[in-house]
């Protein structure tokens, strides 16, 4: 099973949020998921991103590989 760290993308239309999830990379982007480890808004300024460091350190120990912006997101967190 190849586990991800990626977004999930909620909202109204032309207004997004996104969800930080760990989920399976056969599930489609907005389908069932493992665990929700954050969220991340854009539409506010500056950005509000919220992620729990020590479930994504957990996840990412047991081999869990984040997307390029999930990696970005953490990255700018302290997370990585």
């Amino acid at each position: 099973m190849a586990v991800k760290i990626r977004l999930k993308r909620m909202g109204a239309k032309k207004k997004p949020f996104y969800r930080v999830v760990v989920a399976d990379s056969r599930y489609p982007r907005d389908g069932r998921f493992i665990e929700e480890i954050g969220y991340y808004n854009p539409n506010t300024d500056p950005s509000d991103v919220k992620i729990d460091a020590d479930k994504a350190k957990e996840w990412l120990s047991k081999g869990a590989q984040p997307t390029d912006t999930v990696r970005a997101l953490l990255k700018k967190n302290g997370v990585l």
